[in-house]
């Protein structure tokens, strides 16, 4: 048994291996051997990626009572993940959504007010822009197409308030479909047990490399260590479609494509090249891997379009592309949007800031919906009451409030009727993917 004198000395043994030194000649300083004992793997991948994160606040107001006519005023705050140093922040739209000063602070505690770019409510993704005099860092942007049960994950956010707060978990299922109202439901969601809270909407999940692999969107009311995120390599595409240069800037370059990822990582592949477009003039094929467009690096859908945001019209854009085993410098001339020819009848882009254009029948049949037509979404007008639903070029109108829209005059008679005031909002049904989608429109009432 030890006696009092030997613990004594045992003590003091110990308090002198606490400062660093050890029986012999070799001096060990514990404070630095510690510190790198410290920085674990998570350790490394919060330090990475916290400085692209940030905090969202504001204030929207809310109807206290349903169908009522009492509204508040409420703090919100939410997550956003910077993913283009010219200040480009992806977020949840339930986060910005009614924020009149929407404020942005960064992870060094300067605040930007920032403006909400573009939005898909259907997704809940929104894009956020602020002011910014130096390039911001951006998110290291991983896959979510190997995910593991079981891996673990890091989320980040502003959690009840509590700026910069990191949890830890584990993937705890893939594929997972949450319904959190009659209105929005969300598909193939990332479900984690690492505390995930109010305000941490928006920011990040990322996996032990300090990667982003999802966006941290929901919790399970009344559970424990049961959050969701919606997968990286979806918010991406989603980010791509609400940044594309013609729907931001009016700019066209006629390029569809996809990210296949493999061993090497992830390659943008051009699916097609419309015809006539600055694309197909620039000699770019279907099936070309396209590797950069100016300064750029491009290994997805969203690069290419950061590539050639904020270009002016008729700038030459370089664009590295490879067929095959062969290397291509091709140069892109930037080109405004084509124009639809408008018929006398067609007020939809001024009212509606949509520009339609008949679907052929057969086509309509292949989406095999209830409808008996359509009319095929061309094009969207910033900041027009159509761009505010997070309607997309591509998407097919086929009703209005409770009359079909087959035609182009269909819609005519709807804006010109006498008692479109009191029709507002105007319910309106579009198909998405196959998908019958609606919401509701404020409409401009033209001045007859």
């Amino acid at each position: 048994m030890y006696t009092p004198a030997f613990r004594l000395q045992f003590g003091r043994l110990l308090a002198f291996l606490a400062c660093g030194v050890v029986v012999g000649l070799t001096t060990f300083p514990s404070r630095l051997v510690g510190s790198e004992l410290r920085r674990s793997a998570i350790v490394k991948a919060v330090e990475g990626a916290q400085p692209s994160v940030v905090n969202i606040h504001g204030r929207k107001t809310i109807r206290d009572d349903v169908g009522g006519e009492n509204f508040n005023q409420v703090n919100g705050m939410g997550t956003g993940v910077i993913i283009d140093e010219r200040g480009y922040i992806i977020t949840n739209y339930h986060v910005v959504e009614g924020v009149g000063r929407i404020q942005v602070t960064l992870h060094d505690k300067r605040s930007r007010i920032g403006r909400l770019v573009a939005h898909d409510r259907k997704t809940d993704m929104a894009i956020v822009k602020i002011p910014t005099d130096a390039p911001l860092p951006v998110v290291k942007i991983g896959t979510s197409s190997d995910l593991l049960q079981g891996e673990t994950v890091i989320a980040v956010g502003n959690a009840y308030g509590y700026e910069d707060t990191v949890t830890r978990g584990i993937i705890s299922a893939l594929h997972r479909t949450v319904q959190v109202s009659d209105e929005q439901q969300y598909r193939d969601l990332i479900q984690t047990d690492a505390s995930i809270n109010p305000g941490n909407s928006g920011g990040p999940l990322l996996n032990i490399d300090g990667e982003m692999i999802g966006i941290n969107v929901a919790v399970r009311v009344g559970a424990q260590g049961i959050g969701f995120a919606i997968p990286v390599d979806e918010v991406m595409v989603i980010a791509a479609r609400l940044l594309n240069a013609e729907r931001i800037g009016g700019m066209w370059h006629g390029v569809e494509g996809k990210s296949v990822f493999g061993e090497s990582g992830a390659q943008f592949i051009v699916t097609s090249v419309q015809p006539n477009s600055p694309a197909a003039r620039a000699g770019i094929h279907k099936d070309d891997v396209i590797e950069a467009v100016g300064d750029t690096q491009v290994k997805r859908s969203l690069d290419f379009e950061r590539g050639i945001l904020h270009s002016e019209l008729g700038e030459e854009i370089s664009v590295a592309a490879r067929r095959k085993e062969e290397l291509l410098k091709l140069s892109l001339v930037v080109r405004g949007a084509p124009r639809v020819a408008e018929s006398p009848q067609d007020d939809s882009w001024q009212q509606l800031g949509l520009r339609l254009k008949p679907l052929a029948k057969t086509n309509f049949q292949r989406m095999n919906t209830r409808f008996r037509g359509g009319l095929s979404v061309v094009a969207v007008r910033p900041d027009s009451p159509a761009a505010a639903e997070g309607i997309q070029p591509g998407d097919v109108l086929v009703g209005m409030h409770v009359w079909e829209t087959v035609k182009l005059q269909d819609v005519a008679y709807i804006l010109s009727r006498p008692d479109l005031k009191q029709l507002q909002p105007l319910k309106f049904f579009i198909v998405r993917d196959n998908e019958p989608l609606y919401g509701h429109l404020q409409v401009s009432v033209a001045a007859r």
